[in-house]
């Protein structure tokens, strides 16, 4: 199933920009680098996974100073992230 949002704030810029629509794919099939849609605190959460570890999942933004992500509130469980953004295409960081 095609999941569309649009994104709020800055913490994955320059890879996203603030109000940019993006197109996501409902799948919990994501590895370390993929750009995922997650749910904490009833909100949705636009970041990168960056490892993956026992069924949890830590995220960061590709914006460390403006990102609110597990270096704040942790590990995650797995069944959090439910996509994967497709479009617009973001490789993840070197």
């Amino acid at each position: 199933m095609i999941v569309l949002r649009r994104v709020v704030g800055d913490s994955m810029t320059p890879v996203l920009r603030p109000d940019q629509l993006i197109i996501a794919w409902r799948t919990r099939r994501v590895r370390p680098g993929d750009v995922v849609i997650a749910l904490h605190d009833g909100k949705e959460k636009v970041k990168r996974l960056h490892s993956v570890s026992d069924g949890q999942v830590f995220l960061l933004g590709d914006n460390p100073n403006a990102s609110t992500d597990s270096r704040h509130f942790g590990w995650l469980p797995q069944r959090a992230v439910f996509a994967k953004v497709l479009w617009p295409k973001t490789r993840a960081r070197a």
